[in-house]
């Protein structure tokens, strides 16, 4: 991401929020690449804090790489960015194209190229963002309310006794 953002224009600002041991990592890279003025680094805040922080973005990435023991299992921080009416962008990794669908922009998974086309895509593009913006909003109303959970929830649990009572002649 820090890659791909060294090839936008100048301003474009980073905000990387949370904490972690690369963070020391992060400031030197973005030291190499010379955009130390355009990053900001947001240490760990609040649940409750998040929309807010959420809102103010322009556009969310999640730039997961599959590692030999990990890969991306939902991607729950996208679902919240479109919660919030954020566009987002996500890699290939694991669960990532699945959770995004058609609301937002999929890159391949550490092609620094493709996330920054589409990022200078999108910084370029107020209507796309606006387009991604209410697709990923229509998306979490459709799949991913409360209700919308519990209702697939319901469901999986019904189709198991169906297929428990046709197979043991039982009924329940």
């Amino acid at each position: 991401l820090l890659r791909a953002v060294a090839d936008l224009d100048d301003d474009v600002i980073l905000r990387l929020v949370g904490s972690g041991p690369q963070r020391n990592d992060l400031r030197h890279l973005a030291t190499q690449l010379g955009i130390t003025e355009r990053m900001e680094l947001v240490h760990w805040i609040k649940s409750t804090e998040m929309p807010r922080q959420l809102r103010e973005m322009d556009v969310l990435v999640l730039p997961s790489l599959t590692q030999t023991n990990w890969k991306e299992q939902f991607g729950r921080v996208l679902l919240e960015g479109m919660a919030s009416g954020v566009p987002v962008v996500g890699s290939s990794s694991g669960e990532i194209p699945n959770t995004i669908g058609d609301a937002g922009i999929i890159f391949p998974e550490g092609d620094i190229d493709a996330l920054a086309s589409a990022l200078r895509k999108l910084t370029r593009d107020p209507d796309l963002c606006r387009e991604y913006a209410e697709r990923g909003r229509a998306r979490i109303m459709a799949h991913y309310t409360q209700a919308q959970v519990a209702a697939a929830t319901v469901r999986v649990y019904r189709n198991i006794m169906l297929d428990n009572q046709a197979s043991s002649g039982h009924v329940l």
